[in-house]
């Protein structure tokens, strides 16, 4: 399948400033095939270690950073010559050996002909741990599941991408059934590599959904086998809540519904480490959108978890809703719609949105980010509804330059107001 994230490994790989590149993503978001599948197609050798269950590696570790020693054992270990430039090292499952994430720092300084790239599932909880990390001595690309572009590209349908990419709303617009058949089989099915690898071989909604089952098990199991014990139950209730959370008509997370009377404090390492996971993401509410946006942030969030068909199979989505018209993105009070843009926003545009609400609660905007020297707004409907009380009471109090709405509408374009149909949402930053 095709990863859009391998022409960012391009540009790094031809950067002469280059730095050893650290991929950070959530478990089964691809990251060991992309990092080998690049490895393949952009140099003449792979030197490919996964420090899981690896005593050996860890223990080579252990000794000095001098990295011809470490090159040699590298080379014993891959069973290749390692050459600079010719020659892509890759560390995966590197939070099992702390000292090889401290090692790039050196990589970095004595060996910058060297390209080498680390990634590991649980590496944002393992930077909290007892680790020197090489700050500022690497660079950094966050994977998510497949965007839906990518989604598309997969299974087959790669004009449909490029049309969107080419913005010909017409064209778009007259293609529009297709796409929202696409669209529903996407809520359904993410993009989890797997998942969407087995819809291909299969075209089996069922298999996808044995499938994410089997994720949420394993990420279960992660809770106990590397989270501090004390804090398992309190992660197990944030994760389990979060389908509930997000039904409501207020999104706003809300302590009180994991337990009477929980109060922030009792949760916020919790939450923590779910976001150091990459298993959920957080959208802050914002006071006013004013630059920088985090520094008008309040004590307000939703939750998000990183990926709509997980969201989907966790909330127990019939498979029928694929076929029941437009169910599909109306169900839990457009929920999935929400978690469908922010998910885009982050994966196809690298947007981390905030949003706003009313002090009074009388008006919200779903997302609000930056763009340029602009704050835009950006109104999410699940149906074809036109109208706009959020976005013109946050229009008459803020007078942004441009807001935005994605909605099952078509494309059109007034003075101050875009309309996006959700399947071009990943188009945004263009429009």
């Amino acid at each position: 399948m095709k990863r859009f994230a391998l022409e960012r490994l391009r540009l790094w790989k031809d950067n002469p400033e280059r730095k050893p590149l650290v991929i950070r993503g959530a478990r089964q978001v691809g990251k060991t095939w992309l990092m080998q599948a690049f490895g393949a197609a952009a140099f003449n050798h792979t030197a490919y270690v996964n420090f899981d269950n690896n005593d050996v590696m860890k223990a080579v570790f252990e000794g000095d950073f001098y990295i011809p020693r470490l090159i040699a054992a590298l080379q014993v270990e891959c069973g290749c010559t390692i050459t600079e430039k010719e020659t892509l090292i890759i560390f995966d499952e590197v939070q099992e050996c702390p000292l090889a994430l401290s090692a790039l720092k050196y990589f970095c300084e004595k060996a910058p002909g060297y390209p080498l790239i680390a990634a590991g599932s649980l590496l944002g909880v393992s930077t909290h741990k007892a680790v020197s990390f090489p700050v500022g001595k690497v660079e950094f690309l966050d994977l998510y599941p497949m965007s839906f572009s990518e989604f598309l590209v997969a299974t087959g349908n790669e004009q449909m991408a490029d049309v969107l990419k080419s913005r010909d709303w017409t064209l778009i617009t007259h293609l529009k059934s297709k796409y929202m058949t696409l669209l529903r089989q996407y809520y359904f099915i993410g993009g989890m590599p797997e998942a969407v690898q087995s819809f291909i071989r299969h075209n089996d909604f069922a298999k996808v959904r044995d499938i994410q089952s089997r994720l949420l098990t394993a990420y279960d199991q992660d809770f106990s086998k590397h989270a501090p014990v004390e804090i398992v139950p309190r992660i197990r209730m944030v994760w389990n809540s979060i389908p509930s959370q997000l039904a409501r008509e207020n999104r706003k997370f809300i302590y009180g519904s994991l337990r009477s009377g929980a109060r922030a404090k009792e949760f916020e390492v919790a939450i923590q480490w779910l976001q150091d996971s990459g298993l959920v993401y957080r959208v802050e509410r914002i006071v006013k959108p004013e630059l920088p946006l985090a520094a008008y942030s309040s004590n307000g969030f939703k939750l998000f978890m990183a990926d709509i068909g997980m969201l989907a199979a966790k909330s127990g989505l019939d498979v029928r809703t694929v076929l029941d018209g437009n169910r599909m993105f109306t169900e839990y009070k457009g929920a999935l719609t929400e978690q469908y843009v922010q998910q885009q926003l982050r994966s196809e545009s690298s947007i981390a949105p905030y949003y706003w609400s009313a002090e009074r609660g009388d008006a919200e905007i779903d997302f609000v980010f930056q763009h340029g020297m602009d704050v835009i707004p950006l109104e999410v409907k699940a149906e074809e509804n036109l109208r706009a009380k959020s976005l013109i009471a946050y229009r008459e109090k803020f007078n942004p330059r441009m807001s935005i709405r994605t909605s099952m509408s078509d494309y059109r374009k007034e003075s101050w107001l875009i309309n996006l149909p959700l399947y071009g949402i990943g188009q945004i930053t263009d429009v």
